[in-house]
């Protein structure tokens, strides 16, 4: 009884707050007409932007309201306001949204009203129908009622009790479902449409195909950079020792011997210079103890203390795409707190769930990290979103930066 009896108030909560948008919109109601007119007849066409900005103001603040109680967000379905006024005007006129906002606005300036009101008078109607054996009497002939009009010791010891247990069911029951209906009738009409959410996924995907496709280019271009400059120097010049050695060999052995040794040497820090490009490609850490043991190594090699929260190595396991992506976006994260941060310590955490892979990498340091300033946010960011994942920096001045990113690796 006590959770229903919670679950009532809750919803009266979010019923009686409904009225701050149900009430505008009915009085915005009057005005639609009126205004529909002048828009078909291109009088207030340029002033059209201006006019609906109070509507997406009460959906954005019913929508808002409707996300917390639906417990997911529900974004907004606008698309992007360019270009001339007229423009803007005749984009809002055919945009879809516009319209489902205008059809919430009816509907919920309607209903919203009718269940604001309702829930208010459930609560003091069942103590008013309770107490009414108390005093009906004493009242004027006709005036009191409970569903029927009191006129004797028998109805009055029983219809306000029948009435009280009425309120009572409608406040248990029909009150939560009147605050379900309203949030879902805002999720529906005042988030995105079926064809805008598609529209959203295709320009996503072009979006990451692009990202994938600089992250792709990029990583080559770092490949070649360091086998031209490293590997392919160190070999040629190994080649170079070989040629004068064997020219050496039969006149000054001694001198070709120390010219072998010495492309020995150069045969050996190319093949350390290949690893490290093979590193770079796919580190051999993550094969060797998995990621969790990979950023238990990063965290140990850092100069301030670093709380790790990982999960078991058979949970852990994701796409090797995937767990390359994290390693890097946990050594740049932790690179960057190094050079950067000035922190005292950071805090690492990765969370596996069905189909994602979730990292939060915190520090307590100096903030304001900016990823257009060359600190590699921009890189995770890129690297992130070839993978369809989504990545938030929050680095306020003064109060540290945060780091999510959630990459999609299916179940």
């Amino acid at each position: 009884m006590y959770r229903a009896l919670r679950r009532s108030a809750a919803a009266t909560a979010y019923l009686v707050a409904g009225l701050r948008t149900a009430l505008p919109s009915m009085l915005g109601l009057l005005a639609l007409p009126f205004a529909g007119l002048l828009a078909l007849l291109f009088v207030v066409l340029p002033w059209l932007p201006g006019l609906l900005r109070p509507v997406r103001t009460l959906a954005a603040i019913e929508r808002r309201r409707a996300g917390r109680a639906l417990g997911r967000e529900i974004p907004e379905p606008y698309p992007a306001a360019e270009g001339p006024t007229l423009e803007r005007a005749v984009r809002l006129l055919r945009d879809p949204s516009t319209w489902r906002d205008l059809a919430w606005m009816v509907l919920h300036g309607l209903s919203g009203l009718v269940m604001g009101v309702l829930a208010i008078a459930l609560w003091p109607s069942i103590a008013f129908a309770l107490s009414m054996p108390l005093w009906w009497w004493a009242a004027p002939e006709g005036s009191v009622s409970a569903l029927v009009v009191l006129d004797g010791w028998p109805r009055a010891l029983t219809m306000p009790f029948l009435q009280a247990a009425v309120n009572t069911a409608a406040l248990i029951w029909l009150l939560p479902y009147l605050a379900r209906f309203q949030a879902r009738l805002a999720g529906w009409l005042l988030g995105p449409s079926r064809r805008s959410r598609l529209t959203r996924r295709v320009e996503r995907l072009t979006e990451t195909r692009a990202e994938a496709l600089e992250a792709h280019g990029a990583e080559l271009r770092r490949i070649e950079r360091d086998l031209h400059d490293g590997t392919q120097a160190q070999l040629v010049a190994v080649a170079l020792r070989l040629g004068l050695a064997d020219r050496r060999f039969d006149a000054d052995p001694d001198a070709a011997r120390a010219l072998f040794l010495q492309a020995r040497d150069g045969i050996e820090d190319a093949l350390t210079q290949l690893r490290t490009v093979i590193r770079g490609i796919y580190p051999p850490i993550l094969s060797d103890r998995g990621l969790p043991g990979a950023i238990r190594t990063l965290a140990a090699g850092q100069h301030i203390p670093v709380r790790l929260e990982l999960p078991g190595e058979a949970e852990a396991r994701v796409p090797a795409a995937v767990e390359a992506a994290a390693y890097f976006v946990v050594a740049e994260a932790l690179t960057n707190i190094a050079r950067h941060s000035g922190a005292a310590s950071a805090e690492v955490v990765l969370r596996r769930s069905d189909s994602s892979l979730h990292v939060l990498v915190r520090d307590d340091g100096k903030g304001g990290a900016d990823a257009a300033g060359g600190s590699g946010l921009a890189g995770i960011r890129r690297r992130v979103a070839a993978l369809d994942g989504t990545a938030r920096i929050d680095s306020p001045a003064g109060q540290g930066t945060t780091l999510e990113v959630e990459l999609p690796c299916g179940s």
